[in-house]
C-alpha cells in the first residue's frame, strides 16, 4: 500500500471517528478548511457526507468509507487532483441540514434529484438512474406491484423519513395516515419482515442488496417500475448535493464526473455495487429537467 492510499484511508476513519463524536466538532473541522475549490485545487481532501445506506455509502468492516456514491466521487476528486476523501456518516434525514450548516462539502448518499431538494441544495448532473421497488412478504400476497397499485389495495407503506418514495407515495394517492417512515434502510426492511406495514418502497438495488444481506427473512423485491407522477415517469434519478455558494466546486465536480461516465470508467467504479449499464444516465438527461419535473411536496 503506498504512503497516500494509507494516509487516505486514516483521514476516512478519522472522519467517521469525529462523526461518532458528535457533530459539533465535525462542524467545525469542515468550516475551518475554506473554500472546497480552492482546497481541491491545493490538493486538499474533500468531506463527503453519506447515511450508511447499501450500496450507496456505507462503511466497510475496514472502516473504509465505500459504496456507489463515496467511491464514485473519490475517481472525480482524484481526477481532479484533490487529495482525498473525509467520510461523515449521519442520518439520511439529517444530510441536508448537515450540508447547509458546513459538516461537510458535498453530500454523496445516492440522493435522488427532486424539485423539492432542488430548492435547497445545487445536484451536479445525473450519477445514476435507478427503478423503484416494493420490498412485500414472500409470494407478494397483495399482489403489489406499483406505487398506484399500493394507493388502490389500502394497503399500509413503509419509506425513508424525507426520501423521494415518500414523495412519490403521497403523490400517488397513498394518504399519509397508511405511510409509515423509517429513519434507516435496515428499519424499512424490518418493517416488513415484522409486518409492522404491508411494503416499503425504495429503489430496487437498495432493496436487493438487503435481501442478499438477510436471505433467510421470508420478503421478496417486486419488479422494478417508475413511479408516475401528473402523468410523467420519473427515472429515480440520484446526483451529489452541493451547497448553492459552492457553485465551483460543483461545476468541476461535473466536469470530473462527466469525464468519468463517457470514458467507461463509471461502470468500472459502480459494477462491484450492482450498477449496470442500465443505471447510466441517458446523455440527454440533465439536472434542470429533473428539478422542474420531479414532485414538489
Amino acid at each position: 500500500m503506498t504512503a497516500e492510499l494509507t494516509r487516505r484511508r486514516l483521514l476516512t476513519l478519522a472522519g467517521a471517528g469525529v462523526a461518532a463524536l458528535g457533530v459539533p466538532t465535525l462542524a467545525g473541522c469542515a468550516r475551518t478548511g475554506g473554500d472546497p475549490m480552492q482546497r481541491l485545487q491545493s490538493g486538499g481532501d474533500i468531506l463527503i457526507g453519506m447515511a450508511g445506506e447499501r450500496p450507496f455509502g456505507y462503511t466497510d468492516a475496514s472502516g473504509r468509507a465505500t459504496g456507489e456514491s463515496p467511491e464514485v466521487a473519490r475517481a472525480v476528486v482524484d481526477g481532479l487532483g484533490g487529495g482525498g476523501l473525509v467520510a461523515v456518516q449521519i442520518a439520511f434525514d439529517g444530510l441536508i441540514n448537515g450540508l447547509r450548516d458546513g459538516q461537510f462539502d458535498m453530500i454523496a448518499a445516492g440522493m435522488s434529484i427532486t424539485s423539492r431538494r432542488c430548492q435547497r441544495v445545487r445536484f451536479s448532473r445525473p450519477d445514476f438512474v435507478a427503478a423503484t421497488g416494493l420490498l412485500v412478504p414472500t409470494g407478494n400476497p397483495r399482489g403489489l406491484a406499483t406505487l398506484a397499485g399500493v394507493a388502490r389495495s389500502g394497503a399500509t407503506l413503509g419509506v425513508l423519513d424525507e426520501s423521494a418514495e415518500q414523495e412519490y407515495a403521497l403523490a400517488a394517492g397513498i394518504p399519509d395516515v397508511r405511510i409509515t417512515t423509517f429513519n434507516g434502510q435496515s428499519a424499512l426492511y424490518r418493517g416488513v419482515a415484522d409486518r409492522t406495514v404491508d411494503a416499503a418502497a425504495l429503489t430496487r438495488i437498495s432493496l436487493l442488496d438487503e435481501v442478499r444481506r438477510n436471505a433467510a427473512t421470508a420478503v421478496e423485491v417486486t419488479a422494478g417500475f417508475y413511479p408516475v407522477v401528473d402523468g410523467r415517469r420519473e427515472l429515480g434519478a440520484g446526483g451529489f448535493a452541493f451547497r448553492p455558494e459552492d457553485d465551483a466546486f460543483r461545476t468541476a465536480f461535473d466536469q470530473g464526473l462527466t469525464a468519468l461516465q463517457e470514458s467507461g470508467r463509471w461502470l468500472e467504479v459502480t459494477a462491484p455495487f450492482g450498477f449496470s449499464a442500465d443505471n447510466l444516465p441517458p446523455r440527454d438527461l440533465t439536472t434542470e429537467s429533473l428539478c422542474a419535473r420531479s414532485p414538489s411536496s
